[in-house]
């Protein structure tokens, strides 16, 4: 398993990560930021913008305890997808 050291919010939803392996990567949040967990995250800029790495975890997070999976954002693992509503 693959921990993220650092984040750096970018612009809009786009981050850069850097990895427990020493790689980083650039990635839009934009389409895995859906559910009520991320309801303010995926409109709200200052919330979105209080995202951090939580070592506990190895992930990134916000305030609210939202969090996303570091093997989906490191690109080892497709992320889940919205049920059909």
């Amino acid at each position: 398993m693959v921990d993220i050291a650092d984040v750096t919010v970018l612009h809009d939803r786009v981050v850069e990560l850097r990895f427990s392996d020493n790689t980083s990567r650039v990635v839009d949040l934009s389409p895995l930021l859906w559910g009520p967990a991320f309801e303010g995250i995926a409109t709200d800029d200052r919330l979105f913008a209080q995202v951090q790495v939580n070592p506990e975890t190895g992930t990134i997070g916000w305030p609210n305890g939202a969090d996303l999976d570091p093997d989906v954002l490191h690109g080892d693992f497709e992320p889940a997808t919205p049920a059909p509503g």
